[in-house]
């Protein structure tokens, strides 16, 4: 009986960390020419919500709008264009529109005068693959720094400039 007991007990630690692991997401990301420039995470908690902590270098100082968007694609030669537009889950862009935000806005992040950027903050609008915005869907999700902060209210996107970086969002 002993012997089973340990078995059993062992069997859930596997499953649990097994579980765990499927609850995390990085996202490599990558400038305008293709270098890698730092990582973004995902981590889903125990409330809900989606942990996201960003850091990157060699960055334009200043604020940047933070974006998920639709498409799992972050083609450097075509401005990251590949990555579709926002992650909209049929709202509108924006905290200041009554219809919004989209599931995919983001605060802006702030990157200071040395080109560092790291940020850290929940949303609990997004989930990794369960939920009505899984980021791990069928044709997977990026992250993308803007050159331009967002401002909050602008169809479609908050007039947050180019896409400066990108990073596709994959399973860990």
């Amino acid at each position: 009986m002993r012997l089973t007991a340990m078995t059993v007990l062992a069997a859930a630690i596997s499953l649990s960390a097994a579980h765990a692991q499927e609850q995390e997401a990085t996202a490599t990301m990558i400038d305008a020419e293709g270098n890698e420039i730092g990582t973004v995470t995902f981590m889903e908690t125990a409330s809900g919500m989606l942990h996201v902590m960003a850091e990157m270098t060699d960055l334009p100082p200043g604020p940047h709008g933070f974006h998920v968007h639709e498409t799992g694609e972050c083609d450097a030669e075509g401005g990251f264009e590949s990555a579709g537009g926002h992650y909209a889950g049929d709202r509108n862009h924006g905290v200041h529109d009554a219809e919004g935000p989209h599931p995919g806005d983001f605060p802006n992040v702030h990157v200071g005068q040395d080109g560092i950027l790291k940020a850290e903050f929940f949303h609990g609008d997004l989930s990794l693959s369960d939920g009505d915005n899984p980021l791990l869907d069928d044709d997977g999700s990026a992250v993308l720094v803007h050159s331009s902060p967002d401002d909050y209210r602008s169809q479609p996107s908050g007039q947050a400039g180019d896409r400066i970086a990108c990073g596709v969002i994959e399973s860990r």
